[in-house]
């Protein structure tokens, strides 16, 4: 087992863990909980021992074998699946002892290494490291490719993977849903539930530490406080706990009340039968947040806007999709022919694996992208307040937070925009402080702010603007639990559209009353609930990986004999539709591959050319020009990966 005792832990002049104690049982699945900067990976840095304690000690049994992701981003042309391989470090080490065996006369060493690296499952290790990969949301033709020629979070997928093929007893999983889209989430899920060592898992994702814990540790007031059962059963017994101690439970009644108007509400709207089921669930959850929210840094509401178009928005016969590259190119359509409209009041869920064009609708919408075809006829008044799912798109990261405000103003004073706002400076401190951005920190650099600040300051300028229609593409990702509930609170009290992209399905479930499935280049509405939609994951996923193994199985055989004319002609029409199909997309994926090494060459020689540049104001602009490449490299990445999903299906066809 696992002991802490009496454990100080210092970073810097904070004490995170002040005698702090606690005992993990062998094959126990623990989430470590608490608020941001609590000490959650200041812990794993421990059991790690990369940070080493300031007094007491701690006992892991020396023979466990402990894994985790590494978080550096991966730099190597290794093929995918050798990558993830050679995470296995017992079977790395059996390979070597091989290697070294063979290089002496020793036959008694050379039979022992043998029996060593079989007893690693070498005879396998491709075949599970790819079991792995599939899992996590990659293709078939995707398992040889080099590391480097993926994206940063298909990376870090990959880093995943490779902490997953390593052999342990105990697994150390830091925010393992980061990068995930929810198919990706339920594999994993699933995989976790079977692991058999200890393992401690950080996350923010409520339901996904209710499927995979069953111990949870609470990071409180520098203590280790431990609680049998996942985090719903944690969070009902610290309500209980919290209720019990009267000062505390007095200092909550105004947020309590606050919450009742909220339930008040959520019962009143849980009226759709597929839905319901999940909203009665949640609503009893959410009649025992209130200590969740009190411990929040904030919470807020959205303003009623001053007006509420009806139909917010439509659509008729849009094209989704993304520009040409290069003048002359071609432009890459995405989702194809939507006729649909979204109407005052109207909480939509939007769903679909990743690859099928969800943050393309959002962003079109949004106004980001033009429509590639088609009308979106927007309603008078309509007033969007859009959080895109990087929240660098609309940070500045060597701006204030108060600069942001004030940039803000001026651009809706000058498109006509406000909505009866006070624009005067100290107003807007007090704005920003009611969003915890208190003192020196509305003039702090936003490049120097968490993840979790950052999204703040973006929900911040988002409620400022009083929308009617709501646009939020992975709101959470660097939200804690406490701060989610306070979202999710926020949004059922929003009197507005809400069209929210998410894999937090708590959210999901506390705020849509209906769902949109972006899949096959279309959108059609979704009839069932969040677990409907998990099984319809599940399904599609094993019927892309049966396709993809018959099409591998069909390429490997030899050439059939020569058919007859007339059963050939079908066969190559379809053919030659199909290329035909893939013509178009082939050539926009080469002119994103050319422009990605463009701006990747532009990029490696703007930081060579900081290297030896000390004047402030040329940083200043060069960190700028660095910001706007990163934008671009990401977007041009983001089309690159779904041209490949559209190469994907049209080939599959």
């Amino acid at each position: 087992m696992i002991t802490v005792k009496n454990i100080v832990l210092r970073r810097g002049a904070k004490v995170l863990l002040d005698k702090a104690s606690v005992t993990l049982n062998p094959g126990e699945k623990i989430g470590l909980v608490g608020r941001n900067g609590a000490g959650k990976s200041s812990l794993f840095r421990l059991l790690d021992r990369t940070l080493h304690e300031d007094g007491g000690d701690f006992y892991i049994p020396p023979q466990w074998r402990m894994a985790q992701v590494a978080q550096d981003m991966p730099e190597t042309d290794m093929p995918a699946t050798q990558y993830v391989v050679e995470g296995d470090v017992t079977l790395l080490a059996a390979q070597q002892e091989v290697e070294a065996a063979e290089a002496t006369d020793d036959g008694e060493r050379m039979g022992n290494a043998y029996m060593a690296l079989h007893d690693a499952g070498a005879h396998d290790a491709p075949a599970r490291a790819q079991a792995l990969i599939l899992g996590l949301g990659f293709r078939m033709d995707e398992l040889e490719r080099p590391v480097d020629s993926f994206s940063g979070g298909w990376r870090m997928r990959l880093q995943l993977a490779r902490a997953l093929m390593c052999p342990s007893e105990l697994l150390l999983l830091d925010e393992p849903t980061n990068h995930l889209d929810l198919d990706a989430l339920v594999w994993l899920e699933a995989w976790l539930q079977r692991y058999q060592g200890t393992m401690l898992v950080i996350s923010h994702d409520r339901e996904f530490l209710d499927a995979v814990t069953d111990v949870t540790v609470h990071i409180e007031r520098a203590q280790l406080m431990r609680y049998g059962g996942n985090y719903s059963k944690f969070e009902d017994m610290r309500a209980e706990k919290m209720a019990l101690q009267a000062t505390a439970f007095s200092k909550q009644q105004d947020k309590m009340a606050h919450l009742q108007k909220f339930i008040d509400r959520f019962k009143a709207k849980a009226s759709k039968a597929k839905q319901a089921q999940s909203r009665v669930k949640a609503l009893e959850r959410m009649e025992k947040i209130g200590p969740v929210l009190a411990e929040a840094d904030f919470t807020f509401e959205f303003t009623e806007p001053q007006n509420l178009p009806n139909p917010m928005l439509a659509m008729q016969d849009v094209d989704f999709g993304y520009p040409p590259l290069e003048e002359g190119g071609e432009p890459v359509t995405i989702v194809r022919g939507v006729s649909r409209s979204v109407l005052a009041g109207q909480r939509i869920g939007i769903l679909g694996a990743n690859g099928q064009g969800k943050s393309t609708v959002v962003k079109t919408i949004a106004r980001d992208l033009n429509a590639l075809a088609g009308e979106v006829t927007e309603g008078r008044g309509l007033n969007i307040g859009y959080f895109a799912q990087q929240e660098l798109d609309v940070l500045r990261p060597t701006d204030t937070p108060l600069e942001h405000m004030i940039r803000l103003v001026k651009e809706c004073t000058e498109q006509g925009r406000l909505q009866g706002q006070s624009t005067r400076e100290q107003d807007l401190r007090s704005f920003l402080g009611g969003f915890n951005f208190t003192g020196d920190q509305v003039k702090q650099a936003v490049g120097s702010m968490s993840g979790g600040e950052k999204a703040r300051l973006v929900l911040c300028m988002i409620v400022w603007q009083r929308p009617n229609l709501l646009l939020l593409d992975e709101p959470t990702n660097h939200l804690d639990l406490a701060t989610r509930e306070a979202l999710s609170m926020a949004l059922n009290e929003f009197e507005g559209t809400v069209m929210l992209v998410s894999h937090d399905r708590s959210l999901l479930r506390a705020v849509a009353d209906e769902f949109w499935l972006v899949s096959r280049g279309g959108i059609e509405p979704f009839d069932g609930d969040l677990d409907d939609y998990q099984r319809y994951l599940l399904e599609v996923a094993k019927e892309s990986r049966e396709a993809q193994k018959r099409e591998q199985k069909d390429q490997q055989k030899a050439p059939a004999p020569a058919a007859t004319p007339v059963a050939a002609k079908p066969d190559a029409k379809q053919r030659n539709q199909v290329a035909e199909q893939l013509k178009p997309l082939k050539k926009s994926l080469e002119q994103a591959d050319k422009k990605l090494a463009e701006l990747n060459a532009e990029k490696t020689k703007l930081e060579t050319s900081l290297l030896n540049e000390t004047a402030p104001a040329k940083l200043a602009e060069a960190g700028r020009q660095l910001k706007a490449l990163g934008d671009n490299i990401e977007k041009v990445e983001a089309q690159w990966l779904e041209l490949t999903e559209q190469i994907e299906a049209a080939s599959a066809v």
